[in-house]
């Protein structure tokens, strides 16, 4: 085969020269605005994952490019944040150095994939022209109240003394010395994500074209639970606690009340005899993490604080204890326990040997075993009694709202979103902190806030920009009175949440985007990405559109209309790929030997985009000799073109008319396959057309030279999204002037789509027994319709006792009956 590396890098070098993938926001086209999720520059290079994301979304985009659209198809490089600074504290070089470094390395590879982005249009979110706006952006939503400070529990490395990430915890410890996690309060910046709970909700309903999966996802995270928020006080009005439920109809069967370890109240509640119990309790609940607390595996733990309040309704003395599986950050950080309806606290009551009192009745048989958690009538509820569930919430709820101690309330699982890093890469937040006048934002004229170069990076206890007096040292904007700026850093997702905003201007230094033209290119009409990002990216995402169009910036609600998951590469063992697993795969083995476009060809066709699966190398070499088919046909037609002899001309038989259909039928389905990121079929198809065209040649004498040159330089414009540089070449070899990538997508000529029947044979215990006529681009139901609706058949299904109907789509229809029951056949005219 003639294709190799070499013709890659040749059209490579020609398309960088001419600027063939130069986009031109002046076009008269229509827009189409698509994108994948940019990549962590936090490897030496693109591994497997990269090419399964980036070269189908190439392929896609180069789609619709060929439709007619002015696509738009930026990348760029999201580069603060963890992974590249565990990066460089592993190498030992600079997140800086290094990240450039790894930035040129991977633009140079994406290159080498074959990708069509204009590198004019391209974002990396730690160099200052890029995270001066994500400042500026954050300075906008602390002006609006979106952006606040307070104590809330981190993840805690006293050895490192550092704040870790949930990533950076391993098995409850921190992944860098191996030193037990802690969970402690400390001040961190947030953003008022709840501010927008309900919206972000109800905006799922309008993402018709979302993953179902990932509306779910978000729907969960979000959470929304209606119910009652009840006042729970201790006998002497000292204290009270406020506990949510949706389940106001037990409160007559509550036995204790649960309060978060790390709440504030323990400490003012606690009874001097059981402090030192709840101090070691404490301590022991910061050494897990929240996934761990809240898993229905672990057995229930929790102390006594001494303390007792009184319901509300029945005025019982009820005991307060603290428990782990109660999270001070969700709800009101205290829960009451009703053992006999609800299973945890069932499991925790008879524990530690608490009251468990039914107040539920499922049915008078009571053919369940507690904890009972339906719905039912009321018992062992004084005045209550007899009314359904249902009923009860709203009438107890009314009276506790009648005397002051209840209400109904709505919850919400969504926190609001931690951004503040005590890290240092990452764009420094634009806060200046004076004795005298707080908080103060850093105006714009004074952006960006710029990360300092030498600063030691390694962890030792401090916090990286700590160190940096030059750094901290600075006069308040408002009264000049001496100050020190914020050493915290944002999250990288803060980053992320808006990059699609500023491609289109990605150079503009005076201002985070155009507001005329980000309305018009806005929302993204296909987003492409992994969905591990479904409740964090994605969401975060999703909230700064909705508050930058509050503020007048946009006039749009989402920020991305599509949305498309891409499946996971495994291992060859069926394993996530892991270095320390050695079964990672390098693709640069395979391009070095068949080229990028045998390689990404074949992890289009072996693997569903939105699947993936296992990795097997067995079909690579398939594929390269599917190419080499390719080239054969090629090689013949450019031979008639370049020989003098003009070509006998034939007249239209069925086998052009076949041949025709075949072509049209693919047309058709590679267009709805590829719009759907189903390029497996899409390219099964494309073979099935090329077996077409090599059948006609080889089983004809008299081939129509006209009829096989316009199918095979569709053939080639059909590739052409799909293998960019062997389609180039072929192009080339048919001797076309223009870059096959100018050209547009074939189109289905409906004529040729319609213009033929088949016969399917109707066989009785396998005699044949009628030939039906059907159109040969039905599909199986309407040919199995169109076979059950005719006379011949009819008449042969009511003259058998049927066994067995057998239809092989598009091929024959086989009836088996029991021949003791045959009678008299008719025996009229098959074409009827």
């Amino acid at each position: 085969m003639n294709y190799s590396k070499q013709t890659d890098q040749k059209w490579q070098e020609k398309w960088k020269r001419e600027r063939l993938y130069k986009y031109v926001p002046e076009s008269k086209k229509k827009k189409f605005y698509t994108m994948e999720m940019f990549p962590y520059p936090s490897g030496a290079s693109l591994h497997l994952g990269h090419w399964f994301n980036f070269a189908p979304a190439d392929s896609f985009s180069r789609y619709k490019s060929m439709q007619g659209y002015n696509v738009f198809h930026p990348m760029g490089f999201d580069a603060f944040g963890l992974p590249a600074e565990n990066y460089a504290i592993k190498t030992g070089i600079s997140p800086k150095v290094s990240t450039e470094k790894n930035v040129e390395t991977m633009r140079r590879q994406l290159e080498e994939m074959g990708v069509n982005y204009d590198w004019d249009y391209s974002v990396e979110t730690y160099k200052p022209e890029y995270y001066k706006w994500t400042q500026w952006i954050f300075t906008q939503l602390y002006k609006q109240g979106l952006a606040y400070k307070k104590n809330s529990l981190v993840n805690w490395c006293d050895s490192c003394k550092t704040v870790l990430a949930n990533e950076q915890v391993v098995n409850c410890k921190c992944e860098r010395c191996g030193t037990p996690v802690e969970r402690k309060k400390m001040e961190q910046w947030f953003f008022k994500t709840t501010e927008y709970a309900e919206e972000l909700l109800k905006g799922l309903d309008k993402l018709e074209d979302w993953p179902e999966t990932t509306k779910k996802i978000q729907s969960n995270w979000i959470g929304k639970s209606n119910g009652s928020e009840i006042r729970f006080m201790d006998a002497y009005g000292k204290f009270d606690i406020s506990v949510f439920t949706t389940r106001p109809d037990t409160i007559n069967g509550v036995s204790y009340i649960v309060v978060a370890p790390e709440s504030d109240l323990v400490t003012q509640i606690t009874k001097e005899e059981y402090r030192e119990d709840v101090r070691k309790y404490i301590e022991q609940t910061g050494r897990l993490t929240e996934i761990e607390r809240l898993s229905s595996e672990r057995e229930k733990t929790g102390v006594f604080t001494g303390a007792y309040v009184v319901n509300p309704i029945n005025g019982e003395k009820i005991p307060v204890w603290i428990a782990d599986y109660v999270l001070d950050d969700y709800g009101t950080g205290a829960v009451m326990a009703v053992p006999a309806h609800d299973k945890r606290d069932y499991e925790f009551a008879k524990k530690y040997k608490l009251t468990i009192k039914e107040v539920i009745l499922g049915n008078e048989s009571r053919e369940y075993t507690l904890p009972y958690t339906g719905k039912g009538t009321l018992i062992n509820s004084g005045k209550y009694n007899g009314l359904t569930t249902e009923k009860a919430k709203k009438v107890i709820t009314t009276d506790l709202e009648r005397e002051q101690r209840g209400k109904k309330i709505t919850n919400y699982k969504l926190k609001d979103w931690s951004v503040s890093r005590q890290r240092y890469w990452g764009a420094p937040i634009p806060i200046i902190n004076c004795k005298k006048c707080g908080p103060v934002a850093v105006p714009e004229k004074d952006l960006p806030v710029l990360l300092p170069d030498n600063v030691e990076f390694r962890p030792d206890g401090v916090s990286p920009l700590k160190k940096s007096k030059e750094f901290l040292s600075c006069n308040c904007p408002n009264c000049g009175e001496p100050a020190e700026r914020e050493a915290e850093t944002l999250d990288t997702f803060v980053c992320s949440s808006w990059y699609q905003l500023r491609y289109p201007n990605p150079h503009d230094n005076t201002q985070a985007f155009d507001k005329e033209k980000i309305n018009k290119m806005c929302p993204v009409d296909v987003y492409v990405g992994g969905k591990e990002h479904a409740a964090m990216h994605l969401i975060y995402s999703r909230f700064m559109t909705k508050a930058l169009r509050d503020m007048g910036y946009l006039n749009f609600d989402e920020p991305f209309k599509k949305l498309v998951h891409q499946g996971l590469i495994l291992g060859p063992d069926g394993n996530k790929m892991s270095k320390s697993k050695g079964n990672t795969v390098s693709p640069d083995e395979y391009i070095d030997k068949y080229g990028a476009d045998v390689f990404r060809m074949y992890l289009m066709f072996s693997f569903d985009f939105s699947k993936g699966g296992p990795w097997s190398d067995k079909g690579v070499e398939s594929m390269s000799k599917y190419f080499e088919k390719i080239e054969k046909i090629v090689t013949r037609q450019a031979s008639i073109l370049q020989s003098s002899k003009i070509p006998q001309q034939y007249e239209m038989t069925e086998k052009e008319r076949e041949l025709l259909r075949a072509k049209s039928q693919t047309i058709k389905s590679m267009s709805t396959d590829i719009e759907n990121f189903k390029f497996n079929t899409s390219i099964a198809r494309s073979m099935e057309l090329l077996n077409s065209i090599n059948k006609y040649t080889n089983d004809n004498d008299n081939i129509n030279e006209e009829v096989l040159e316009s199918t095979v330089e569709d053939y080639i414009r059909l590739l052409a999204p799909l293998a960019p540089h062997f389609a180039e070449e072929q192009w080339q070899k048919l001797g076309k002037e223009q870059s096959v990538h100018k050209e547009e997508w074939p189109r289905v000529n409906e004529k040729e789509l319609n213009g033929g029947t088949k016969n399917i044979p109707i066989q009785v215990n396998g005699k044949l027994r009628a030939l039906i006529p059907v159109s040969t681009n039905a599909t199986a139901e309407e040919i199995l319709e169109t076979i059950k609706s005719n006379y011949r058949v009819t008449t042969l299904l009511s003259q058998y006792d049927i066994k067995k109907e057998i239809y092989i789509p598009g091929r024959i229809y086989n009836i088996v009956v029991n021949k003791k029951n045959k009678r008299s056949i008719d025996t009229g005219d098959n074409n009827k």
